[in-house]
């Protein structure tokens, strides 16, 4: 009898930890006092969520790049303290995704069990405000969500704009369905997220049948039948003892807003399902008023009536108002106001100007509203008959994403100019810290691990371009003035479909075979067709100029190191590699991936086209790290002995296309020429061009510049 106080007293712990496990509570709108909980009666927000009049939850409304977040305030017990599992839960919730454009919807919402409550350095868009492109896929994440998403993202492999995946600690689902749910006859009835009509979600964990269970309907009963289930999945390494459950919410480029109308949760328990008749209602679209047409048709009456007698200055603000025409209204809203672009450059102001090419002049601005540092490029268009085309191309070229790409966020047209806005990239282009400038005392040296992340990241963007997209998208003039550096140093790569654009119009800036002299492929300069192996060209010289820090020809070099890719392969032929490492470097670098990047530069910088490898090679072999694994490269064509310098193709002249200027005429061709043959000696028969060289850079005599 003696025992049996101890006996009681632990029986009793036992209960009071298991009544303590099964937390539960309920909101029937959100405004009022919130949640039937047991005296907690708040929800915490953070971002632009907000608790309208109403009671309705409004995570995120129609501006674009916004995050909220809704958690239940305290963290709740989602594992057995001793032995480490999870337990069961369950929650039913009600929302609503209004788009601000009918059928386009932007981003998604998420039911979320997270650490944290701020879930810090998340991002907008595709990351739906969970995490940001460093954190997805880490298992320190221990994060699980189900997101309800309204806009495919081919970065993460998404199956459609309208559907619900699992993620755990990622944005690659484990498993997704598009949004559907079964009827009471057992069919499969589609459900459209964005229709703006309300929704009830129902996410059950079973942590005895380790399985996940996902059920939605527009109305207030459960279907039997779950339309998304996930086994077997174990939560217990995922989920800490105790996590913080709630919802988060983003936007876009294109914009809805997330409303949440009511949410119930139970732990080891099955959540009650809300009655979608209580829940407070969704806010109606704002009518026009008649008085409000009337005043609208008599203000254009007395605008109509002043245009007589201010001529002048009605004029002036023709000619300089931004004309949409009704076909642009259907290329979708990424179309920005001249008048904003215009304010958030400062006028197009000098002091704003970042840079220019071939493609036009580029300034910083910053946009009026969001403060978003944005890129605007200035594009002069001529041919009016293309314009059409052009934009259509611009507006496609938009759904591109991909973290090592630099995101196009929109367009403007006016008249004879288009502007292009672009995010801004904080540390500029890579060559400000490739090659030494004389004039910059400070000027920084990328380090090894830092050049070789940014080849590795480009070579990535290559492959979403050339085989992950829905369509094959050839850059035309990869170039490392043309690979961004973002705040962390990372590459993305910019200006990406642009040469294919300018196929619908004419632009002086550049030659008729697009792309940049010094990165043009043998094949293109010859035939003008353009394909992904001119691209794996041109990646193969930017490769070469990150490891040895010069460009593709240096005319201040000695004649036998005149040609970057010559002098690299003769090197590489003898052995002795490490004497084109960039002596900036001062010889802190990691051999073997030095080894890689050399062989592989090479390999990509073959003449002839079906002899380089594909990008999804390169990123293999990049990514393995190891030189042993990549393939020897191929031996160029053999020579002509020394008559190549006599040979129509021009000899000596080919190396002039890959010269590092988008600005080359063809009488600063004739002195590049003249020059070269008086510094690298290769006037005459006996001044040797070497076929590898002379394949590589042929085609001046036939006139494609």
């Amino acid at each position: 009898m003696s025992e049996n106080p101890i006996f009681f007293l632990a029986f009793v712990a036992l209960f009071l930890s298991a009544a303590s496990q099964h937390d539960e509570f309920v909101y029937t709108g959100f405004g009022g006092g919130g949640a039937a909980n047991g005296g907690r009666s708040n929800i915490s927000l953070t971002g632009v969520a907000e608790i309208e009049n109403n009671g309705i939850l409004r995570l995120t409304n129609d501006t674009s790049r916004l995050i909220g977040h809704a958690f239940y305030p305290s963290a709740l017990q989602f594992r057995n303290a001793t032995t480490g599992d999870a337990f069961s839960f369950s929650a039913a919730f009600a929302f609503a995704i209004v788009p601000e454009y009918p059928t386009l919807g932007g981003h998604g919402l998420a039911f979320v069990i997270s650490p944290t409550k701020e879930l810090k350095g998340a991002l907008p868009s595709q990351y739906l405000g969970l995490m940001n492109a460093a954190d997805v896929g880490n298992f320190s994440n221990h994060l699980f969500a189900v997101e309800f998403d309204t806009v495919q993202d081919f970065e993460f492999g998404d199956i459609n704009d309208n559907h619900i995946g699992i993620d755990i600690n990622s944005l690659v689902s484990n498993a997704s369905v598009a949004a559907a749910y079964y009827g009471g006859d057992g069919a499969n009835v589609s459900l459209n997220l964005k229709s703006g009509g309300t929704v009830q979600a129902w996410v059950d964990y079973d942590g005895v049948a380790k399985v996940i269970n996902v059920t939605v309907a527009p109305f207030s009963s459960k279907p039997a039948v779950p339309i998304l289930s996930f086994h077997p999945v174990d939560l217990s390494p995922i989920l800490h003892d105790r996590m913080f459950v709630g919802f988060s919410a983003s936007t876009g480029l294109l914009a809805s807003s997330h409303y949440l109308l009511g949410w119930s949760f139970k732990m080891n328990g099955v959540a009650q399902s809300l009655d979608l008749a209580s829940l407070p209602s969704l806010p109606h679209p704002k009518k026009k008023a008649t008085a409000l047409i009337i005043a609208v048709s008599a203000t254009a009456v007395i605008i109509l009536i002043a245009a007589v007698i201010g001529a002048a200055y009605l004029f002036y603000k023709i000619k300089n108002a931004d004309v949409i025409e009704p076909w642009e209204l259907e290329i979708g809203p990424h179309r920005f106001s001249y008048k904003e672009l215009k304010r958030a450059t400062k006028g197009f102001r000098d002091r704003e100007l970042l840079g220019f090419g071939g493609f036009g002049k580029v300034y910083k601005g910053t946009l009026p509203g969001s403060r978003t540092e944005v890129a605007v490029k200035r594009v002069s268009h001529e041919s009016r008959q293309g314009i059409r085309e052009f934009v259509a191309e611009i507006a496609s070229i938009g759904r591109l994403r991909h973290r090592n790409l630099v995101q196009l966020l929109g367009w403007c047209r006016r008249r004879a100019d288009l502007l292009l806005v672009y995010d801004y990239m904080p540390n500029g282009s890579l060559d400000n810290f490739l090659f030494f400038d004389e004039s910059k005392a400070d000027q920084p040296v990328l380090s090894w691990a830092e050049r070789f992340r940014i080849l590795r990241g480009v070579a990535s963007a290559l492959l979403y371009l050339h085989e992950e997209w829905e369509h094959v998208v050839i850059h035309r003039d990869v170039k490392a003035s043309n690979v961004l550096l973002d705040a962390d140093l990372n590459g993305r790569l910019g200006d990406f479909g642009l040469a294919k654009l300018y196929e619908h119009g004419a632009n002086p800036s550049t030659t008729r075979v697009v792309g940049t002299l010094g990165y043009l492929a043998p094949e293109l300069t010859r035939t003008g067709k353009a394909t992904t192996s001119c691209d794996v060209f041109a990646f193969g010289a930017l490769v070469l100029e990150v490891v040895c820090g010069r460009r593709p020809i240096e005319s201040k070099a000695p004649p036998e190191e005149l040609v970057l890719v010559e002098w690299v392969w003769e090197r590489w032929s003898s052995g002795r590699w490490a004497d084109v490492v960039d002596p900036r470097l001062e010889g802190v670098y990691d051999n073997e991936e030095v080894a890689v990047a050399i062989k592989v530069g090479l390999w990509c910088s073959h003449p002839a086209a079906a002899a380089r490898p594909t990008m999804r090679e390169v990123v293999r072999y990049l990514d393995g790290g190891d030189a042993a694994e990549v393939p020897d490269v191929p031996s160029p064509p053999a020579s002509d002995g020394g008559h190549e310098g006599k040979s129509d193709h021009g000899g000596f002249e080919d190396f002039v296309h890959s010269y590092p200027s988008s600005s080359f005429g063809k009488g600063s061709i004739a002195s590049a020429i003249a020059l070269g043959r008086e510094e690298a000696g290769l006037v005459g028969p006996d001044g040797p061009v070497s076929s590898f060289a002379y394949s590589s850079l042929s085609s001046l005599s036939r006139g494609s510049v």
